[in-house]
């Protein structure tokens, strides 16, 4: 079976066709530094990492950008509420960020670009845009008209009537449709800014991406992620930026993961329910934060309780019991060179199903106990001799648990006590 993939461009699955055979372009939209990580940056953190460890896994050279916002209208109020420079707060920030995931065990992209850096190709795309009529200047603004692109909000499926009443920047002057979004703002007193052709001022959030993305992967690339809360508007808007230039649409695929719920409400900071991701990670090991946020489909919401996490915890030591007595009891060939058998096979069925997580970890752990059940049941080592079948199921167990799902130490975590309540969890800054 095909890895098929369920692209939102286009809302069904579709199998992955890349544009170059045997590579994956992929670009994530990453964090905006302004403050601290929370479990929202780990759910799109993981499940891309996951899809990366995968594509790699079945023979793909994948080239990874996860981008930084660190322009951003957030991260200039924050630094001017806390009396400090901009650069100081985004790069403590995006410190604070790399390391939970570096604690999540979520592997580095290839490349990461930061905002700030691409401020050249950013002006490039905007002064395209001006010259082809998508975009115009407005005393020191520059907007891009979401009525020069027929075909804006196809991504989210809006029209420029709803969008219009949703859009944030409505009420900002000098737009010819409440709906047109900046490209460029005018330099504010005491805001960093930067000299332009419409004078001095800053990028827009939206132009970034565009920018960075076709200065790193080109006019197409195959992939685009995000979280689903990215559909609209700066996805939609990106596919009108980047379209708008070059009259291709970026990504062929685009894919984003749900969001995380808290007694059935969207986790948001705007509602103050964003739970810390480093509070988090001191009360709960590491491996059972990336298993839980495994448990279900990338595409699919995820609810946080304490006791999913406590469950979690429990089953990740389970199964690191397993590997370190498995691993003890043999040697086992668990590199990408090893032969892999039919437990490799189910394992790919899923995952070439968009990825389906929880169906691989249930695969996984079907095979953990036929494993058990044929080695003493989890109680105490048994060698296993060389020639006996299991050891391609063993290998194979070992490949997926460390090399795809990511869960590399075989030492068993501890488990925090069931009794903590949700209260020692701040929310994120």
């Amino acid at each position: 079976m095909a890895l098929h993939l369920f692209n939102t461009l286009t809302r069904r699955k579709e199998p992955l066709v890349t544009l170059v055979r045997g590579k994956v372009s992929l670009y994530l939209c990453g964090p905006t530094v302004y403050d601290g990580p929370h479990l929202g940056h780990a759910r799109s953190a993981v499940a891309f990492d996951v899809m990366v460890r995968y594509l790699k896994a079945k023979g793909y050279a994948v080239t990874y950008v996860r981008n930084v916002t660190d322009i951003d209208d957030k991260i200039i109020a924050r630094a001017r509420r806390h009396h400090t420079d901009y650069r100081a707060l985004g790069a403590h920030c995006l410190h604070r960020y790399h390391a939970v995931l570096e604690r999540l065990n979520v592997r580095c992209p290839d490349v990461e670009p930061r905002a700030s850096d691409y401020l050249v190709p950013i002006q490039n795309c905007i002064s395209a845009l001006v010259k082809k009529g998508h975009a115009y200047a407005s005393g020191g603004d520059v907007y891009f008209s979401v009525a020069s692109f027929k075909a804006y909000g196809r991504l989210s499926g809006r029209n420029l009537q709803t969008v219009a009443s949703a859009q944030v920047e409505q009420t900002r002057a000098g737009k010819r449709h409440p709906a047109d979004f900046s490209l460029w703002k005018k330099a504010k007193p005491d805001e960093p800014c930067w000299n332009s052709p419409w004078g001095p001022g800053r990028p827009g959030w939206h132009i970034e991406c565009s920018a960075m993305s076709s200065h790193l992967l080109g006019d197409v690339f195959d992939i685009h992620g995000g979280g689903t809360d990215l559909i609209f508007p700066h996805h939609d808007n990106e596919i009108a930026q980047s379209e708008g230039i070059t009259g291709k649409t970026p990504a062929n695929y685009w894919i984003h993961n749900g969001l995380v719920y808290i007694g059935g409400q969207k986790m948001s900071k705007s509602v103050g329910n964003a739970l810390n991701l480093e509070d988090l990670l001191e009360q709960y090991p590491s491996e059972a934060l990336r298993l839980f946020l495994l448990s279900k489909r990338y595409r699919h919401p995820i609810e946080f309780s304490h006791t999913g996490m406590n469950a979690a915890a429990k089953r990740v030591v389970r199964l690191s019991r397993f590997f370190s007595r498995i691993e003890i009891a043999t040697a086992v060939p668990v590199g990408a060179e090893a032969v892999r058998g039919a437990l490799w096979s189910r394992f790919c069925d899923a995952m070439d199903d968009d990825f389906n997580f929880s169906m691989a970890l249930s695969i996984v752990s079907e095979a953990v106990r036929d494993v058990n059940r044929s080695t003493g049941g989890g109680k105490g080592s048994r060698s296993i001799c060389p020639s006996d079948g299991r050891m391609t199921a063993i290998s194979d167990l070992f490949f997926i648990w460390r090399e795809i799902l990511g869960f590399e130490s075989t030492h068993p975590a501890q488990v925090s006590d069931p009794g903590k309540s949700s209260t020692s969890i701040r929310v994120a800054d």
